[in-house]
């Protein structure tokens, strides 16, 4: 039977003495109550009184990474209504909030801190990172007022790793909506974003097909991660998975027996795979600053089998002897990218599906797997072989269009990181925490800000169990009213808001001009309704059912309420004018020399600015 901590109730003896007492008693024992966070505090000790936050609140801090934390503090102070709050050094009087980094208290380890409300609100960390995590528990208090009761709190982390998994890989995530995520991630104490994703190459431009980002903005995204306590880790996929590198590479794809190229296989024994592949980590590097990488390493021989390809067995056999299997190719692969990242001072991740157990050839010791799917391999036996072992649990997953977690049924079920796909440990050793994760499987199913609806319940129930009680509140309803009570993160911003009043516009550029019926969509897009019907994007090759091709020409279809490809974004734009982003595709329309309507990166081809009238 599951034991509730004993504040949850009241007493008989309790609720017969509230009864008979004056009101005064029922208000402190409200009092008593810790207060309203994500993640709940778990050891609360009420005092009497309360702290006030006031116009004369300053924030104190004294060293160069007190004053660090202080600033950001200050910054999303203002972001989120409460005025420009100085940052002062020196003795701290009452109502200020001071930020306090002891190295000496070594029981908050990394990431917990202290914090103390009465006359000054108190936040102290051994690092800055924790301190930087009790900041964000004192913006979730003034979130709901500028009096917090007085009391106080240690407050650390059961595991140290609490991510989101994003695929940004086929379908474009918009820097925006990614920028919402870090920011939502510190504001509620998850500090791991791990992003499969392209990054323009200089080395390969032939692999410079769309949904890759700038290493500016990928720049601008590392930025805001460190100034947010949140590490970012790149992934590229490989050996399987790996079109969007290779598609014009056909030298570096896996052939099979009857001469079939495959696309999105790395060729694993060819020594200029590797090459290329390490020459990818390479350039990542200069963008990154992660000490991990993220190598993916799963479903190689999806929907195939080596038989197809003796070429690998070979290699095993001729690197390993003749009782080698297929399988120890793949894992040779696994140990070389492995020994290159770990030259280049970084750890490896790979995902858990490939561990069949088929193999002779055992993985590097200090792989983290991220374990997702039942295999032969458990994860007991990931931990025993010395493996970090990260829960990614497909009951976990928002699938685009697809699957979705059951956030509700997973409270309520009292999950936590020790509940893996084919088998819940006893103990938590061994595991460093837990992700959800967000996949393109049906790119066109749902937009950015449909997908973004889904995710904060998501995330804030992983926030939840990752840091303490995965069990908060007696219901999930309760556990749902604390993130309506804080809210989101300060600098959060809402990506559903339309420049345009609902109306009939004509839309000129240079070279082009149309008519149409403007209506907002309730995910916060728009519809362009002309004589001809919506205006969308179609034709070309499509991946996961997106036409992800610069180029594409815009074209008046069926108008479909369900069609995402006929929903846009407005982008205001400096000056006057607007430019037209494609909901899913996330390319804005150019206007080619001979007058066609057409999608591109913005990079490839200058947005058409729009004129409406």
């Amino acid at each position: 039977m599951r034991t509730f901590p004993r504040r949850r109730f009241v007493g008989v003896a309790a609720a017969l003495a509230l009864l008979l007492s004056p009101v005064p008693a029922l208000a402190r024992q409200q009092a008593a109550e810790p207060p309203v966070t994500v993640p709940a505090l778990t050891d609360w000790t009420p005092e009497s009184g309360s702290y006030v936050f006031g116009t004369g609140t300053r924030i104190v801090a004294g060293t160069p990474a007190e004053t660090r934390v202080a600033d950001t503090l200050a910054e999303d102070l203002r972001a989120a209504g409460h005025g420009t709050v100085p940052v002062a050094a020196g003795a701290a009087r009452s109502g200020d909030i001071v930020v306090d980094i002891q190295p000496a208290r070594k029981s908050l380890g990394a990431e917990g801190y202290a914090l103390r409300a009465a006359g000054r609100l108190s936040v102290t960390g051994a690092t800055e990172t924790g301190a930087f995590h009790g900041t964000r528990t004192v913006l979730q208090l003034l979130a709901q007022g500028d009096r917090v009761p007085a009391g106080h709190t240690v407050d650390i982390p059961r595991f140290t790793e609490r991510g989101v998994g994003v695929c940004a890989c086929y379908i474009h995530i918009s820097l925006p909506w990614l920028e919402n995520l870090v920011r939502e991630m510190a504001y509620h104490k998850l500090n791991q974003l791990l992003l499969e994703l392209k990054v323009k190459s200089d080395a390969h431009p032939e692999a410079n097909t769309w949904g890759y980002y700038t290493k500016d903005e990928i720049r601008r995204l590392v930025a805001l991660g460190e100034k947010y306590h949140v590490e970012i880790i790149p992934e590229i996929n490989s050996p399987g998975h790996m079109d969007p590198w290779i598609e014009n590479r056909p030298d570096l794809q896996l052939t099979d027996a009857d001469g079939a190229k495959q696309p999105s296989r790395l060729d694993i024994t060819r020594p200029a795979a590797f090459a290329y592949y390490a020459g990818l980590i390479d350039e990542y590097a200069q963008v990154f600053k992660s000490p991990a990488w993220h190598m993916g390493a799963d479903e190689y021989m999806l929907g195939s089998d080596f038989a197809k390809y003796p070429q690998i067995l070979k290699y095993a056999q001729d690197t390993y002897g003749s009782g080698a299997t297929p399988q120890d190719a793949f894992i040779d692969f696994v140990n070389r990218v492995h020994a290159y990242a770990a030259a280049k001072g970084k750890r490896l991740r790979i995902w858990n599906d490939g561990l069949t157990g088929a193999n002779t050839v055992p993985v590097a010791a200090g792989t983290t797997v991220e374990h997702w799917l039942n295999v032969a391999t458990k994860p007991s036996q990931l931990i025993a072989q010395g493996h970090p072992l990260m829960n990614a649990a497909y009951s976990l997953y928002l699938v685009r269009g697809g699957f979705h977690s059951d956030t509700q049924g997973l409270y309520e079920q009292s999950w936590d990181p020790r509940s893996f796909e084919g088998e819940k440990l006893t103990s938590a050793r061994g595991v460093t925490g837990a992700k959800i994760s967000l996949w393109p499987d049906n790119g066109r199913g749902e937009t950015e800000n449909e997908v973004a609806g889904r995710l904060w319940p998501a995330l804030r129930h992983l926030a939840q169990a990752t840091w303490g009680d995965p069990h908060p509140d007696l219901t999930y309803a309760g556990f749902a009213a604390r993130g309506t009570a804080v809210g989101h993160a300060p600098g959060w911003r809402d990506l559903t808001t339309v420049p345009l009043p609902d109306g009939s516009y004509t839309f000129r550029t240079d070279g082009a001009s149309f008519d149409a019926e403007l209506t907002r969509t309730a995910d916060g897009y728009v519809t362009l309704r002309g004589p001809s019907g919506c205006l969308a994007v179609s034709g070309g090759k499509l991946t996961l059912n997106v036409p992800l091709q610069p180029g594409v020409q815009a074209t008046w279809d069926t108008c479909a309420a369900t069609n995402t490809l006929q929903r846009w974004e407005v982008q205001p734009v400096a000056g006057g004018g607007h430019r037209l982003v494609n909901a899913i595709t996330r390319m804005a329309l150019s206007v080619t020399g001979d007058g066609r309507i057409v999608q591109y990166p913005p990079d490839q081809h200058p947005p058409a600015v729009w004129q409406s009238t």
